[in-house]
């Protein structure tokens, strides 16, 4: 496990999520919430030395773990379709 504070950019076929590890608490909200299961605990710590989380390709952008995050550690952008 490695302790990092930079954000990190995981592309996903719908969008782009983004987690900030150094507001990260690891709750586990957002992996709760999650509607198609797309969240996991990553091997990066957060702030408080627990694990954060990471996306996998199952990840729709629908943007529900960026609005019940309570540290604002997730921002997520949809891809725009053409």
């Amino acid at each position: 496990m490695t302790m990092e504070f930079q954000p990190s950019t995981q592309e996903t076929e719908k969008g782009f999520f983004t987690l900030f590890p150094g507001l990260c608490k690891g709750c586990g909200l957002c992996i709760e919430k999650c509607p198609k299961k797309s969240l996991d605990w990553s091997n990066v710590l957060g702030v408080y030395g627990t694990p954060s989380v990471r996306a996998n390709n199952d990840c729709i952008a629908c943007g529900i773990c960026q609005n019940v995050c309570p540290d604002c550690a997730i921002h997520i952008e949809k891809k725009v379709k053409h």
